[in-house]
């Protein structure tokens, strides 16, 4: 009988330990399972936080690369293609950024490519500030230059004044200038003897004498002299083919005659023929050399 309880109590034993094995397997199970769990959400919003701070990173180095890019700089062609690319990146972050799960490869790949943009940009920055320098250089070297091309140009232009009003005033103290200037009206014998009158009926031409005042500056060459004629009226007796320049104006004039000027005591005339009867009155005449008046005077006809 001894031999029979023992044996049933060893059999019971034997299913107790039995059922503590499964039921420690089962916890084990359990427990292996619920830490899996666990980590797999912890990783998951690991990783989730982590997608979010690299959105939130990429907006940031988005808002500083259009910070330097409002700069007024004129870009060389390596920065346009560096800002290109730049942007391109960007947007590949941008877009890579909004799937919906990353795995943890694609998190640290894309941890690395936003540190090696943010050094890009770095170095884009640096290359910004270093042109955005350089021009600011140039620009004050321009406005440097600017000023003196102005200050040069200022004393040139007044330079200029200075020799044209010189050369004016050579012209005009080179210009030749009669004296003793007399008018006489003459008529024409059958002989062609001219004969000297004062009244306008008989006239037929006028005769202007005169002298040059000695010049040094009066080139010794050949001279034109001009002849104005104006009858008692006031108006001109000219032919309107007759065109000269004198005293800064274009103008008609009555005769003209070519002298030789040797800066001496040569006396010179000028024989004018009406081409209409003359009429009672003064007539004046008016000389010109050089593009000056040389001198004038005037004659009554009775």
């Amino acid at each position: 009988m001894l031999d029979s309880k023992e044996t049933v109590n060893k059999g019971d034993r034997n299913k107790i330990y039995f059922l503590i094995v499964v039921i420690a397997a089962l916890l084990g199970t359990n427990l292996f399972l619920y830490v899996k769990d666990r980590h797999e959400k912890e990783r998951f919003v690991t990783a989730s936080t982590e997608k979010d701070r690299l959105k939130l990173e990429v907006e940031k180095v988005e808002v500083e690369f259009d910070k330097v890019n409002q700069l007024n700089v004129a870009l060389t062609e390596k920065l346009q293609t560096e800002q290109l690319l730049a942007r391109n990146k960007i947007a590949e972050l941008k877009k890579a950024l909004q799937k919906g799960q990353f795995t943890q490869g694609e998190l640290l790949a894309t941890q690395k490519e936003l540190i090696q943009l943010k050094t890009f940009i770095a170095n884009y920055k640096e290359d910004i500030a270093r042109l955005e320098k350089e021009n600011t250089y140039l620009k004050a070297e321009r406005d440097s230059l600017e000023k003196s091309v102005t200050k040069v140009s200022a004393r040139a232009h007044d330079l200029e004044i200075r020799n044209s009003a010189l050369d004016e005033k050579v012209k005009i103290n080179a210009a030749l200038k009669a004296y003793n200037v007399q008018l006489l009206a003459y008529k024409v014998k059958n002989s062609g003897k001219n004969v000297a009158v004062t009244k306008a009926s008989a006239s037929k031409k006028l005769i202007t004498y005169f002298s040059i005042i000695p010049n040094q500056l009066a080139r010794k060459d050949y001279h034109k002299i001009y002849l104005r004629v104006f009858d008692p009226t006031g108006n001109l007796v000219a032919n309107e083919n007759n065109m000269f320049e004198a005293d800064g104006q274009e103008m008609q004039y009555s005769d003209m005659i070519t002298i030789s000027y040797n800066n001496d005591d040569t006396a010179y005339q000028m024989e004018w023929v009406n081409p209409q009867p003359f009429i009672k009155g003064t007539y004046s005449i008016i000389l010109y050399a050089n593009g000056f008046t040389m001198g004038k005077t005037f004659i009554d006809l009775k």
